[in-house]
């Protein structure tokens, strides 16, 4: 096989000096300097190779492999090729350290012909190849012997031939001369039950001697002491149909299948397929760590009580945490939505969080009756991430500093965007809870609006052992412009689409990720063939973009659905409906807003107007016919305050001028309020749409207004329409 090799070497040099210069003028330094081994390329440099034939079979199988994606392309070569290459890596290994012992001549088979599937493909001469065909006929004359005897590896050929001699006779074959051989079991005679592999065969004497692996230790053995292990009996017995059936179903039980969800309907939810992508993806991913980055509206929260569920019925979750802001805390939202998955949590305040952190630090875990908690963004202070300073500092021990640290089989963080700043408490103590945590979720309907710091920030936090640092995270993420952009010509399937998307995909390939790591996936080859296709039917088309999408570097870490991908789930279509005002009504807007301005501009001074301009700004936009009963009242506390002001401003007689003024136009605004024409074509408006939607089958309506006194004013005018309303404000 050696010689092989050596007759193998020049027709792989001829072949990559003949391609590689195709690929690049610089296609030296760039496609097989760079390429090689730190040790191949000091080696280089040392001797000063300047050409292919200067290296050895193992540099040029690696340059032939590092390379494997440029030529693949540029010469159609099998995908199996790069199989062939990464065998004889392994081959040549083999045969350049081998020892005194023959080499079975199974393994001289499958090796020549490794080499042979190689040298076809490179188009290497005929010469070569009979080489190759003669050495493969001698191993089968040796494994064709009755005992099976293992042959030498083939002599060096005469000087000038290029081919082995001719298959030996059967005669000429090694006869064996041992019973056992290299890699056999056996057994002691004396006990048969000790089983032993057979390491070394020492021929010689009258008696053949044999090296065991015995204890740990090496143990020599004559042939007389040895004996073939018994037939292990036949321990197999016919199970009836409900056996067979229980036994699969432990099976399935001790190693769940990532094909199968047994969150399925387990939820008082209905059934929408697209909310289960992040399940599928957390159990099939290698650390179940995912960020889910959904639009607002699809279901994060009803995504996260798939996913508690699926992991309570593949491993023992017994604690879970989830961390949300406040008002989220206020409104009860994960504790209403998670008893729908018959899931109780507990909201944990100030004094109860206290409570577990001593709890923790006295007995070494978390209480078990606080096993499932809330807990608020705002908790997250310098006193509970670093403890209390002081005299009580021993009493009130901080987050960090508990050991051990709590530990929760699954942490859920909503709105996990508010985190991105890694000085705050807040990112501190999550990061304490993730990095001690089985499984982790992040909900956020932002991240792919963040910066590219923030982003990295989220992912080192989720991800620690993946994105590590900076530099990481730029190489990880350097090809997913191309690969979006590869998207964008799928999605268009605009003339010469697929020749796009290919170019985009080479640029994805050329970086120093998608050099190391995107290329060599069987995904990318996949995707890239079928690229190549002449046509490809609309629905081939969407499963090839949804396979691209994939080839995201943070896919794994991230499930992003939005509202254009899922259909009519949750699709909002906005809709303005412009209506003008009328003279009097823009009449009575225009000078509020004028009284309103000159008043705070005496007060505060003109540079802070616009800014205190915009709640009344708002308010009257909102629906003018509302506030006007309040305007009296709104008036009246502006001239209250300015009589205050000019009474408190010192010694001097106060200058009620302005005030006087002032009080002139207010009592005229207050004037056009009361005379105001009822007739609002605003609220005309909004009542058809209301009439409209009624005649609709999904006929309901919710209308939302940031003020109160816009709801009270629509709600007596839709009670006029003869529908079922009902009226709710939130407290503040």
């Amino acid at each position: 096989m050696n010689e092989l090799i050596r007759i193998a070497t020049p027709d792989l040099a001829t072949f990559l000096s003949a391609k590689l210069p195709e690929l690049s003028a610089d296609w030296w330094p760039k496609y097989v300097v760079e390429r090689l081994s730190f040790q191949q390329q000091r080696m280089v440099q040392e001797r000063g190779h300047k050409t292919l034939q200067h290296l050895d079979f193992a540099a040029l199988l690696r340059v032939l492999d590092q390379n494997w994606y440029e030529l693949s392309n540029a010469l159609n070569l099998p995908r199996e090729g790069r199989t062939w290459v990464k065998e004889l890596q392994t081959v040549r290994n083999k045969w350049a350290h081998l020892a005194a012992e023959a080499m079975p001549p199974g393994d001289v088979y499958r090796d020549a012909d490794t080499l042979g599937r190689l040298l076809i493909m490179i188009g290497a001469p005929k010469t070569s190849l009979d080489a190759v065909e003669a050495s493969k006929a001698a191993a089968v004359g040796a494994m064709a012997n009755a005992n099976g005897g293992p042959v030498k590896a083939p002599a060096k050929y005469a000087k000038g031939s290029h081919g082995p001699p001719a298959a030996r006779d059967a005669d000429t074959l090694p006869k064996p001369v041992s019973l056992f051989r290299v890699g056999d079991l056996v057994a002691l005679r004396s006990t048969p039950a000790t089983i032993l592999p057979v390491i070394e065969v020492i021929p010689g004497g009258g008696e053949c001697r044999y090296r065991v692996f015995q204890n740990n230790a090496k143990a020599t053995y004559y042939e007389r002491q040895l004996q073939a292990p018994a037939a292990a009996a036949d321990e197999r017995r016919a199970l009836t149909a409900h056996e067979l059936q229980a036994h699969l179903t432990g099976l399935q039980i001790l190693s769940p299948s990532t094909a199968n969800l047994f969150s399925l309907r387990s939820g008082r939810v209905h059934f929408v397929p697209y909310q289960y992508r992040p399940v599928l993806k957390l159990i099939r991913s290698d650390r179940p760590r995912l960020l889910i980055a959904d639009e607002v509206g699809v279901g994060k929260t009803i995504e996260a009580g798939l996913i508690i569920k699926e992991l309570r019925a593949r491993m023992d979750l017994s604690s879970v945490l989830i961390i949300c802001p406040k008002a989220l805390v206020a409104e009860r939202k994960w504790f209403l939505e998670m008893k729908r998955f018959d899931e109780h949590f507990t909201a944990l305040d100030g004094r109860l969080l206290r409570h577990c952190l001593k709890e923790t630090n006295l007995e070494g875990e978390w209480p078990e009756q606080y096993s499932k908690v809330i807990l608020p963004f705002s908790l997250f202070d310098s006193d509970l991430v670093l403890g209390r300073t002081g005299e009580r500092r021993l009493k009130d021990q901080g987050l960090l500093k508990l050991d051990p640290p709590p530990k929760f089989d699954l942490v859920i963080v909503d709105e996990a965007h508010h985190i991105r700043s890694s000085e705050t408490f807040l990112h501190q103590g999550v990061r304490y809870f993730c990095d001690n945590a089985g499984a982790v979720l992040f909900l956020s309907a932002t991240p792919m609006q963040l910066g590219r710091e923030d982003l990295y920030t989220l992912l080192n936090v989720l991800r620690p052992d993946l994105v590590i640092d900076h530099a990481s995270f730029a190489q990880m993420a350097e090809p997913n412009p191309y690969i979006n952009t590869a998207i964008q010509h799928c999605r268009t399937a605009r003339e010469g689409w697929q020749q796009e998307a290919r170019s985009s995909l080479d640029q994805a390939a050329a970086t120093e990720w998608g050099r190391l790591f995107l290329r060599e996936s069987s995904a990318f080859q996949d995707i890239y063939d079928r690229l190549q296709g002449d046509s490809v039917p609309d629905a081939d088309r969407v499963g090839l973009t949804r396979a691209i999408e994939e080839l995201y570097t943070f896919s794994p870490l991230i499930n992003r659905t939005r509202r254009r991908d899922i259909g009519e789930f949750t699709t909002r279509k906005p809709e303005t409906l412009t209506v003008e005002f009328t003279p009097a009504q823009k009449k009575l807007h225009d000078g509020l807003l004028d009284v309103v301005a000159r008043i705070l501009a005496f007060c505060h001074g003109p540079q802070n107007v616009k800014f205190m301009m915009t709640t009344i700004r708002r308010q009257a936009a909102s629906c003018l016919y509302g506030l006007a009963p309040l305007l009296q009242g709104i008036l009246a506390g502006k001239i209250d305050g300015l009589e205050m002001m000019e009474a408190s401003d010192g010694e001097e007689e106060a200058d009620l001028s302005f005030v006087d003024s002032v009080r002139t136009d207010i009592e005229a605004l207050l004037e056009q309020a009361r005379v105001l024409d009822p007739y609002d074509p605003k609220v005309e408006a909004f009542v058809r749409v209301l009439t409209d939607k009624s005649k609709l089958p999904n006929n309901k309506a919710l209308v939302f207004s940031t003020f109160r006194h816009t709801l009270t004013y629509l709600a007596h005018h839709s009670q006029r329409t003869g529908l079922r309303i009902g009226f709710g404000a939130r407290q503040n």
